[in-house]
């Protein structure tokens, strides 16, 4: 058998060929991890959400990632989320913000983490490390250690619920500096 320099070169780019088509799934996995496929990334985002054609509440952030998944979508908020809440009116009534976030779509709960402040008209501060918003139930609460600032008071407790605008809430536990009237001079 006779060899010829093109039949030399087919032989060698057949092998090359057969060589580079040899896949590793440890190497692409490296690559593009599964779990990745299935997530977006948005940048500097900002969400609005609606009633009845009127805006009710501006989430804004520099990170979300959305997961993708059958069984479990969810948006993730890694790099923590400002969130505004409006009136029929678009003025603001309360805002929210917290280190970390993420929204369980099917269950319709969101859990913010991390240095969350709520702060609401009148002066109003909320400050815990978690809070749970249950969409459907239309309430706010957590477990945790919270502080409620107010103009004359400071409250403290372990727990908190409320509805969904703050107009309702309930600290348990309930602990704190609560201004009162000084009774004698009304006597007097």
């Amino acid at each position: 058998m006779k060899w010829t320099t093109s039949g030399a070169v087919i032989i060698v780019f057949f092998l090359l060929g057969s060589w580079a088509c040899k896949n590793d799934l440890s190497t692409i996995h490296k690559a593009f991890p599964p779990e990745a496929v299935f997530v977006e990334e948005i940048r500097d985002f900002e969400m609005l959400y609606s009633d009845s054609a009127r805006v009710r509440v501006r989430i804004k952030g520099p990170v979300m990632w959305r997961h993708i998944d059958e069984k479990n979508p969810r948006q993730e908020f890694p790099e923590g989320m400002q969130v505004e809440f409006f009136d029929p009116n678009f003025h603001v009534t309360s805002r929210l913000t917290s280190r970390y976030a993420v929204r369980y779509e099917q269950e319709g709960k969101i859990i913010v983490r991390d240095s969350v402040v709520w702060t609401g008209q009148n002066n109003e501060k909320l400050e815990t490390e978690e809070l749970t918003w249950e969409e459907q139930g239309k309430k706010v609460y957590t477990n945790r250690f919270v502080v409620v600032r107010r103009d004359d008071e400071i409250l403290w407790g372990h727990g908190f619920e409320s509805d969904e605008d703050f107009s309702r809430s309930r600290i348990k536990a309930i602990e704190g500096r609560i201004k009162v009237e000084d009774l004698h001079s009304k006597d007097e």
